[in-house]
């Protein structure tokens, strides 16, 4: 072939389809979609990571500052028997 389109670039381009998935050079093609996907999901995950940490650290400050007495200073009033004086 002679003309405009002898050199090998010019041919691929005019013969290329962009919907065409195979490769052209033996490479596959990057696709940048998926690498921002990947990034959006591991921000979602620290998200979600930091706001359980930091819920179940606020729990647990929560539950010291109003900890309940021990089982063993709660006494309880004895009950007398029924019927055991009457």
């Amino acid at each position: 072939m002679s003309g405009p389109f002898s050199n090998r670039a010019a041919h691929h381009f005019m013969t290329h389809d962009p919907r065409d998935s195979r490769p052209t050079d033996g490479k596959p093609k990057k696709n940048p979609t998926r690498a921002v996907s990947v990034f959006i999901v591991v921000v979602v995950l620290l998200v979600i990571g930091t706001v359980l940490f930091n819920a179940i650290r606020e729990k647990r400050a929560f539950d010291q500052q109003n900890a309940q007495p021990s089982a063993a200073s709660d006494v309880r009033p004895a009950v007398p028997a029924i019927g055991a004086s009457q």
